[in-house]
């Protein structure tokens, strides 16, 4: 063992057992602890905020698609060429047609505008997760001519609608007559309510036969075809890469790119919620020069011992940045096995934490989901990892420095 690491070991083990030095010895147990505190922290919060993230986006995709092909002029043979071309990915696992439209919900006095899906209630629910259960009815109520539509739970609550009523959808003709855009009033039989717990898509989706949606827009729709993949995270790549074996009239997007706003919002928030948490991780690591310039004032009588018998400067500094690069190792060490078992059991967590304190944290009358998600990412842990080690490493270079400087004679002084 080079004697280096040894002397860097006995220092943390002698100042623990050192009645003279147990100021100095507490400060280490204290900086260690907050590194571990620090990064358990870190990855119990990263962790949620995956979770919440993953749940929302698990949401969405019950009622998005991985990736569309749309076109508002696109002749029949073009949509059918898509779904063709869609069908020869391997990726793609199934594919169904929809129209889509704007209007506007009228119920007495209220106005709510909405979306209007025309689907094929058949091949939909093989994209859409969402709607292979209905919260009340059958997504097979659906058929053409009879007009019938499936809307989400909180629209039929805030327009106080239910299964059997009338539901009057209004949008503007596309060919404005004397007295300018006359609004087109078309009323649909409410035949079934979904829910997919995201609550922008159960108050303003409302989805009725392809056909009678195309009857109602009158040619005003958006035509397309919807597609659900194996992994959507080769969405974007899938769709660059079927976009240049398809005419210009057609377009391709991904669910990446209609929602692009919120993730990269949720992206943001996570580096800054990173870097705030790596800020505690920082005050505790540093908490670890004042532990070491102790120690260096402390062992002034040995590092002159030391330089006598013909140690260089560079094996005093590394005596020093090896205790100090220690406590930050175990603190790192046991901070990932709190914050790995945190993560994993933080739904218990919060349970426990909820029967203490007499109150719930995601109440189920406000919040869509009743646990708190968590998704522990390895990718996370070895980053978190490695930037305590760095912080702990750079915290130990100043005290470090200032032992190698330390010269034999004035140290042997006064002693």
């Amino acid at each position: 063992m080079p004697f280096e690491l040894e002397v860097g070991l006995r220092y943390i083990m002698s100042g623990r057992r050192s009645r003279s030095t147990r100021f100095i010895s507490f400060i280490s147990v204290m900086a260690t602890m907050g590194i571990a505190l620090g990064v358990a922290a870190l990855i119990i919060v990263l962790s949620v905020m995956n979770g919440f993230q993953k749940e929302v986006r698990d949401r969405m995709l019950g009622v998005l698609s991985h990736l569309e092909v749309v076109s508002s002029d696109a002749f029949a043979s073009d949509l059918g060429l898509a779904q063709a071309q869609l069908m020869r990915v391997p990726q793609v696992l199934s594919t169904a047609p929809f129209v889509v439209g704007q209007a506007i919900v009228a119920k007495d006095e209220r106005l709510k505008g909405v979306i209007v899906r025309g689907i094929d209630p058949v091949q939909e629910p093989l994209v859409s997760p969402a709607l292979q259960t209905l919260q009340v009815g059958r997504l097979d109520s659906l058929q053409p001519g009879h007009f019938s539509a499936v809307i989400g739970r909180e629209l039929a609550f805030s327009q106080g609608l239910g299964v059997g009523d009338a539901l009057a959808l209004v949008t503007a003709d596309s060919t404005p007559g004397p007295a300018g855009v006359v609004p087109r009033v078309k009323t649909f039989r409410i035949t079934g309510l979904f829910a997919s717990g995201h609550f922008e898509y159960d108050s303003s989706l409302v989805f009725v036969h392809q056909q009678d949606a195309s009857v109602f827009f009158r040619g005003q729709a958006l035509h397309g075809i919807r597609a659900r993949l194996s992994d959507q995270q080769l969405a974007p790549s899938l769709a660059a890469q079927i976009r240049a074996g398809l005419p210009p009239s057609l377009a391709v997007r991904d669910w990446t790119q209609e929602n692009r706003t919120w993730f990269a919002a949720v992206q943001l928030e996570k580096r800054m919620m990173f870097v705030i948490l790596l800020l505690i991780i920082a005050v505790a690591a540093f908490n670890l020069v004042s532990m070491l310039v102790m120690t260096v004032m402390d062992k002034r009588s040995d590092i002159a011992i030391l330089r006598t018998l013909g140690a260089q400067r560079l094996s005093i500094q590394a005596i020093f940045m090896i205790q100090g690069a220690c406590l930050g190792l175990l603190g790192v060490t046991v901070g990932i096995a709190l914050g790995v078992a945190g993560a994993l059991e933080v739904d218990r967590l919060v349970q426990g934490l909820e029967t203490l304190m007499g109150f719930q944290v995601l109440p189920k009358g406000i919040y869509l989901i009743d646990r708190l998600p968590s998704e522990l990412r390895a990718g996370d842990v070895i980053q978190i990892g490695l930037c305590s080690m760095v912080l702990s490493l750079l915290a130990t270079l100043y005290p470090s420095w200032q032992a190698a400087r330390t010269e034999p004679v004035e140290a042997l002084r006064h002693d």
